[in-house]
Formats: C-alpha cells, sequence, structure tokens
C-alpha cells in the first residue's frame, strides 16, 4: 500500500511517523486545560472529543469521547473501530470529504500543533501480564545464568511464559522514574540488605493493548481479532532486587517501580501491511497456540541512552518479528485456564532482542550481565542505568513511501529517596 496523501501537508512526508496510513489514537490536553481524545495527523492532533461535540463524528448513540481515555471506544468493538477510521480518513483525505477541510474556523478549533502538547495515558490500564517471549533474550539470559546447555526451561519452546504486574504502575512516556528501594543479596554473606537498587535496567518491548472483552478460552484467531493496537513498552527492571526474589516464583519488586508506554495507540488496521510470520519452531505447537497465520509485525526498533546532559547514543536496533510468541498467541494462552480479559488490558511482549550483540534489548544482555561494559559516543560507560540517564524507545515500520510511527517512550532515572519512609 502507497503513501495516502492528505491535506494536512506534514503527514504526507515519507520521515512523518503519523501519515494518513498510521492514524494512531492518544490524549492530550486540549485549549480547554481538559484532557480530550486525538489522532495523531502529521504534526498535528485532531481533536475528536471538540468533533463529536459538534456532531462531525460519531460512534453509536451515546458520546464516547467526553472521557480522557479511549476505553469506552474500544468497548464498541471491531465494526465502530472500522467505521471511525474510513471516517477519519474520508475526513482527512486530500480530496476527500471538505466538512474539516473546507471550513477555516473548524479546522482551526480541531487541529492543535503537537509540539508542546501535553500527552497522556492513552487509555485506563486494567490489567498488565508482562510476557518472556522473545528467545534471544531469554537464551542470553538463561546462558548468564544457568549456562547455555540449560539456557531455555524445558516449558519455553511450548507456551508463552507471563507473570502478572501492576497496572497501577504503567506511566506515560516523558514521566520521571525513580530508582527503587528493596531487599539485595550481599555478594560477601546470605543475608540481604534494603538499600537502593544498583543494576536498574531498561527492557525494550511492544504493549499489545486488549479491545474487547473475553470469558473463558479464546482461539488465537479470536485473540488477534480482540487486540485493539499496540504500544511501545520499557519494562523498567531492577536486577539485584529480581536476583534475590526469584527464589522461587516470578518477577515482583523488581518489576513495579513502572512500566512506560508511547503515548499514541497505533491501530492493529495500520500495521496489517507489516505482518509477518513467527521464527521456525524445533517443536509443534499444541493446537489452541498454533499459528493461524502471519501474527507478528515487521517494526523496526532502536534504544537511546542520553546521560544527563550529553547526547543520546543508540544502545540497540532490533525488530519485533525476532519475537517467539506472538500477542495473539499470548493472549490466547492467557483465556486457557478460563481468565476473563477486559477491556484495557495490556500485554507486554517480553524483551526483545535479536541475535546479534547490538540487537539485545536490555543492559542486562548488552553488559553480559555488567561484566562487558558499554562505551557511549559520549565517552562515558555503562553497565547499567545511573541517576540522571533517559532512556528513548524508538519504533516505525517502512511502508512504500510512508513510516508508521509510534511516538517517543523516554523515562530519566531519579536518584532513590535517602529515606524512602520518611513522611
Amino acid at each position: 500500500m502507497p503513501l495516502i496523501k492528505s491535506w494536512v501537508t506534514s503527514a504526507n512526508s515519507a520521515t512523518s511517523p503519523f501519515p494518513l496510513n498510521n492514524l494512531p489514537y492518544g490524549v492530550f490536553t486540549a485549549a480547554d486545560g481538559e484532557a480530550h481524545c486525538g489522532v495523531a495527523i502529521g504534526d498535528q492532533i485532531l481533536d475528536l472529543t471538540m468533533l463529536e461535540e459538534d456532531g462531525v463524528i460519531a460512534v453509536g448513540e451515546l458520546p464516547v469521547f467526553d472521557v480522557p481515555f479511549w476505553n469506552e471506544f474500544m468497548e464498541e468493538g471491531p465494526a465502530a473501530w472500522a467505521a471511525l477510521r474510513a471516517r477519519l480518513s474520508e475526513l482527512l483525505a486530500q480530496g476527500g470529504d471538505d466538512t474539516l477541510s473546507g471550513d477555516a474556523d473548524l479546522r482551526a478549533r480541531a487541529l492543535v500543533p503537537q509540539k508542546g502538547a501535553e500527552l497522556h495515558l492513552p487509555l485506563l490500564v486494567a490489567e498488565y501480564t508482562d510476557f518472556y517471549a522473545g528467545r534471544h533474550h531469554a537464551t542470553n539470559v538463561g546462558t548468564m545464568f544457568r549456562g547455555a546447555e540449560n539456557a531455555l526451561p524445558p516449558n519455553w519452546l511450548h507456551i508463552p511464559i507471563g507473570y502478572n504486574g501492576r497496572a497501577s504502575s504503567v506511566v506515560v512516556s516523558g514521566t520521571d522514574v525513580r530508582r527503587p528501594w528493596g531487599q539485595l543479596k550481599s555478594p560477601d554473606h546470605d543475608l540481604p540488605a534494603f538499600l537502593p537498587c544498583r543494576r536498574f535496567d531498561l527492557e525494550l518491548e511492544m504493549g499489545a493493548i486488549v479491545g474487547t472483552a473475553s470469558d473463558g478460552p479464546i482461539t488465537v484467531a479470536e485473540a488477534d481479532e480482540n487486540i485493539f493496537g499496540y504500544v511501545l513498552l520499557n519494562d523498567w527492571s531492577a536486577r539485584d532486587i529480581q536476583a534475590w526474589e526469584y527464589q522461587p516464583l516470578g518477577p515482583f519488586q523488581a518489576k513495579s517501580t513502572a512500566t512506560t508506554i508511547s503515548p499514541w495507540i497505533v491501530t492493529k488496521a495500520a500495521l496489517e501491511p507489516f505482518r509477518c510470520d513467527t521464527p521456525p519452531r524445533e517443536f509443534e505447537l499444541l493446537d489452541h497456540l498454533k499459528d493461524v497465520g502471519p501474527m507478528l509485525y515487521d517494526i523496526g526498533l532502536s534504544v537511546t541512552l542520553a546521560p544527563e546532559g550529553k547526547a543520546p547514543t543508540t544502545i540497540a536496533e532490533t525488530n519485533y518479528r525476532e519475537m517467539y510468541y506472538s500477542a495473539a498467541q499470548q493472549l490466547a494462552h492467557h483465556t486457557s485456564a478460563g481468565t476473563p480479559m477486559n477491556v484495557g488490558d495490556l500485554l507486554g511482549s517480553g524483551t526483545i532482542s535479536g541475535a546479534e550483540k547490538h540487537q539485545r534489548g536490555s543492559l542486562l544482555e548488552l553488559s553480559w550481565g555488567g561484566k562487558e561494559p558499554l562505551t557511549l559516543d559520549t565517552g562515558d560507560m555503562r553497565t547499567f542505568l545511573e541517576d540522571g540517564d533517559t532512556l528513548a524507545l524508538h519504533g516505525a515500520a517502512k511502508g512504500d513511501g510512508y513510516t508508521i510511527g509510534f511516538g517517543p517512550c523516554t523515562g530519566r532515572i531519579l536518584p532513590a529517596l535517602k529515606d524512602p519512609y520518611a513522611r
């Protein structure tokens, strides 16, 4: 599919992350000081809350954009998702419906420059599950801690492993993240100490947003239909806290500090041209997890790290197609024991790493557990994150003369509190 031209000229650049082919959904602070639902187009935001009030767009009989989140619209279902996308395409296309393009006053009220706009979480996160579904990442981590011969646990090639995280700790891009305190095991003796995290890390992931509720097991095909869209996701990780508490259960405090997501939900419809297959498998998956077609997406991903006051360095470059399990398979597996899923549930893909060193999606892998420090372009050295560092995840799918982007996914590390219990 080639670039679809818009009368919003900034959307027609091959490098713009938000062409008419994209139309991602977010929430921003409007001129009235209230948070409105909006759509990114070029360097502008189209105010859907205002257009709904003016009767230019309508979804069902009741308003859905009078709230500062997209959950109510998601609840309308796939037919409404497709209808809104079609209507927005008509309104914004070059030579399309001139209701908006032909009315200077309406245009002035409906379009808001992205530059300087305050963006918010685009959804109410109902629940959050993070997976461990990237083979290169799991192999690297397993090799570090169990040796190459036991890198993958016996179940890994048969099920997407995951754990339930904290929806309350999901934050939007640009939110500062404070270094956490936790129990750390001393290298000199067996007793732990309560200290600030010393091995704070990022995890480069994609997040899938559930747009249709379910009750009981659903198939992979049904799960794919139930996914509304995708965001970039950084699952901040306290590796030293994790090493102590990961005996014998899964991550808990090590993963509860924050999870940062990008502010724009890129819909599944926008990503359709970029579908690709999951990797070859050594074992045939059980029927309830079998692939039913191309379920991954060709989305280029990268990570930059900027020490405080200094320029960023690209420390990793990989692709979402490296995942071993798709979001649809993760969702289908999640429901297989009867788990009800809610509109607004967020599924983290797991760290996305490739086969080469520069493709590793965490500092744990890039520095090989701290044994191989990275040298940044600034000359600074890193094994794990330091206070003042700013991390940024970037993602884009490249089409025929256009780019499908996700917007920023950034966070700056603040020092740990001197006394976390001071009041």
